[in-house]
C-alpha cells in the first residue's frame, strides 16, 4: 500500500501533509513522524501533518516536528490546511479551535486569544511572564506567551548577532520549561514592523513560525514596543501580518504554498 502526501510550505516552513480523512492511513507514531520528516532519509519537513475527521470541526489537525513530538499548534501549517482546503474552515487542534479564510495572496487565521499566566505557558513555578526575572547569557528578560503553544520572546538590540543555533536548544530544554519552549529573538525596526529569528522545538531553527510572530507581536504590543493593532512581522522567509485585535484576538495573514504531491510506502519507514 503507497500513501499519498502534499508538500507544503507557509515561508519556508516546509510541511508534509498527510489526508487521513476518510481513512486509510498507518497509525501515526511519533517513530514514523521522525522517520518522514528526516531530510536525508525521509521526505524532509519542519512538520508533518496529519488530517482527520473532527465532530468539533470541519477537519482536526494533528501536527509533530521533525523530532517525532506531537505538539498543539503550527500558525504557518494551518495557512496551508487553509489553502489546501480552498474555502473558509474551521480546524480543531490540541492547542484549540482555528478558523482561516482564503484572501488574496494567501490565507487569514483567527488564532484566537493569547495566554499569560504562568502555568499557562508553562512555566515550572510562577514569574512575571511580561517581563521574565531570568537569563541566558546575553538573553535576558523574556516575555512569555501561550498562542496554542509556548514561547518565550527576546527583544534584542540585533537578533542577526545572536547565536541562535547554540542558545536555543540551551533555552528551549531549561527546566523552567516543563513542555519544553519556542525560543524567539526579535528586533524592533518601527513602530509597526519587527525582524525576527524563531527556534522552534524540536525543529531547530526555521525559516518561519507563525505562531512566533503571533506571540512576538502580542509580547512587543504589551510592553509598548509597537503600536497596538497591525504589526509587519520579518521572517527570514518572508512576512506576515499580525493584528491583535480590540476583542484580543490574533489575526494572522500570510502566504502558503504548495510545493509537489507525491507517494510513499509505509513499510519503508517502519510502519
Amino acid at each position: 500500500m503507497r500513501v499519498s502526501f502534499v508538500k507544503m510550505h507557509g515561508l519556508g516552513n516546509d510541511f508534509v501533509v498527510l489526508d487521513g480523512r476518510d481513512g486509510g492511513l498507518p497509525k501515526m507514531t511519533n517513530r514514523l513522524a521522525a522517520a518522514l520528516a528526516d531530510r536525508k532519509t525521509g521526505i524532509g519537513c519542519d512538520q508533518l501533518i496529519q488530517l482527520e475527521p473532527s465532530t468539533l470541526a470541519d477537519v482536526r489537525m494533528r501536527i509533530f516536528n521533525a523530532d517525532g513530538s506531537e505538539v498543539e499548534a503550527c500558525g504557518n501549517a494551518t495557512r496551508a490546511i487553509g489553502l489546501l482546503l480552498g474555502q473558509p474552515a474551521s480546524i480543531e487542534t490540541l492547542g484549540g479551535m482555528l478558523t482561516t479564510d482564503p484572501v488574496p495572496g494567501g490565507v487569514a487565521v483567527d488564532m484566537g486569544v493569547p495566554r499569560f499566566e504562568w502555568d499557562a505557558i508553562p512555566l515550572a513555578y510562577a514569574l512575571d511572564t511580561l517581563t521574565m526575572p531570568t537569563g541566558w547569557e546575553d538573553l535576558h528578560s523574556p516575555a512569555a506567551v501561550n498562542v496554542g503553544n509556548p514561547h518565550v520572546v527576546f527583544f534584542v538590540p540585533d537578533n542577526n548577532a545572536v547565536d541562535l543555533e547554540r542558545l536555543g536548544p540551551l533555552i528551549e530544554h531549561d527546566p523552567l520549561f516543563p513542555a519544553r519552549i519556542n525560543v524567539n529573538v526579535a528586533t524592533i525596526v518601527s513602530r509597526s514592523e519587527i525582524r525576527l529569528r524563531v527556534w522552534e522545538r524540536g525543529v531547530g531553527e526555521t525559516r518561519a513560525c507563525g505562531t512566533g510572530a503571533c506571540a512576538t507581536a502580542v509580547a512587543a504590543m504589551r510592553r509598548g514596543l509597537v503600536g497596538r493593532g497591525m504589526v509587519t512581522v520579518w521572517l527570514p522567509g518572508g512576512s506576515l501580518q499580525i493584528n491583535w485585535g480590540a476583542d484580543d484576538r490574533i489575526a494572522m495573514t500570510g502566504p502558503a504554498t504548495e510545493s509537489f504531491r507525491g507517494t510513499f510506502d509505509p513499510a519503508a519507514f517502519g510502519a
